[in-house]
């Protein structure tokens, strides 16, 4: 595994568990936080990967208004996901959809283009559209802007990091799209600055994830208000109990929609280096990402302040770097995001929680500089990469 850091019979960098390298050791043995070793390689599984796209399809053929199809047209997004396919017919008829699927597959647009279409055909309406973190909300809010181009429609973006009052101020001018985060959403509903009883179409995002991070209560109290008669889209990866209890509660014969999920990292070369004992992993860490395959690396660390601090020293190497973590503002968070999507920023360092709701394509290398607490959070990790059908290359420090 992982040839590239091989030559012929001696090694170049430390080699991985899986090569028997520095330390020897059991493939039982556990590399911090109850993670086993072995846990962290495995071979990516390429042959016979099922494509998310219907490609003899085309979603112009969709009964659309003519200005969408143009923004469609100019996005080149006219061949539809399966996701889109599926889903799109449906909710322009008016379905309530239950829609399972992953991040990557395309279900953003596959909620967009049919709601900024009835919005566009009804002005009356408003919809709602509810993620679980900041930065999925400013990646709908970008593609709501393309999709919506000239069409006059309008959105708010309601979301911790930004002023409340701003945001308060914007929703007197009653846009049709309002694009939230379930805790700031509560907090604005609660001091009367939306009637979400007037709300006549809303979009759960993410619905797992919003329940991992806590949201069940928020998003609880925000169904319970809505207005009865709405269109309603629930999406999710998975389903549990409390997702369930949810989209009973949310949808009214609804629609299910489902697209194959791949394995969690099934298209992921995964390994690990060990770092001998009084070796540098900044030096390590230096060496591998000035390699030419390293175009896109995102790094995780377990605190803020080691990500700091491996922002500087990596500077300092010469390379192209930024950390992303809860201190961060909003607007510095968008500032980084947006570098590190157009290859300003060759290597991107977060931690955990800022992770969460990243949504960059063509990351080629995710880098453990620290071996995350769970294996739930390491497969979140891994999945940066090797989306979409593509390679991937994830590799830990031990």
């Amino acid at each position: 595994m992982m040839n590239n850091f091989r030559r012929r019979g001696r090694t170049s960098y430390p080699r991985s568990y899986g090569g028997r390298g520095y330390g020897g050791g059991r493939n039982n043995s556990r590399g911090g936080s109850g993670i086993r070793v072995d846990q962290l390689i495995a071979k990516a599984v390429y042959e016979d990967l099922p494509s998310i796209y219907e490609t003899d399809k085309n979603i112009l053929d969709f009964d659309l208004a003519e200005q969408l199809k143009d923004n469609i047209a100019f996005k080149k997004y006219t061949t539809p996901t399966k996701i889109q396919y599926q889903a799109i017919p449906h909710i322009l008829a008016g379905k309530d959809i239950l829609g399972l699927a992953s991040t990557g597959s395309g279900k953003t647009a596959a909620f967009l283009i049919p709601m900024v279409n009835k919005g566009i055909r009804d002005r009356s309406q408003r919809f709602l559209i509810v993620v679980p973190t900041r930065e999925l909300a400013l990646q709908i809010q970008d593609e709501f802007y393309q999709l919506a181009h000239n069409t006059g429609l309008r959105s708010v973006l309601i979301i911790g990091g930004n002023s409340i009052h701003v945001q308060m101020d914007i929703l007197r001018r009653n846009p049709a799209f309002i694009i939230a985060t379930p805790g700031r959403l509560k907090d604005i509903s609660e001091r009367r600055a939306i009637r979400l009883d007037s709300i006549n179409n809303v979009v759960l995002d993410e619905v797992d994830r919003m329940l991992d991070m806590g949201f069940i209560d928020d998003i609880r109290y925000i169904t319970n208000k809505l207005n009865p008669d709405r269109q309603s889209l629930f999406f999710s990866a998975t389903m549990n109990k409390k997702a369930e209890d949810i989209s009973r509660t949310l949808l009214r014969e609804p629609v299910k929609v489902e697209v194959e999920k791949q394995s969690p990292g099934k298209n992921v070369d995964q390994d690990v280096i060990r770092v001998p004992r009084g070796d540098s992993k900044i030096d390590v860490l230096a060496d591998l990402i000035k390699k030419e395959e390293f175009k896109k690396v995102l790094v995780f660390t377990r605190t803020k302040r080691e990500a700091e601090k491996l922002t500087r020293e990596l500077t300092l190497k010469g390379i192209k770097v930024d950390a992303l973590h809860g201190d961060k503002r909003q607007a510095q968070r968008t500032r980084i995001i947006t570098a590190f999507k157009n290859d300003y920023l060759k290597v991107l360092i977060a931690t955990d929680v800022a992770s969460r709701g990243l949504d960059v394509n063509n990351i080629t290398h995710v880098i453990n500089f620290d071996i995350p607490q769970t294996y739930e959070d390491y497969i979140h990790r891994i999945g940066r990469t090797g989306r979409a059908g593509k390679k991937g290359i994830a590799i830990t420090f031990v």
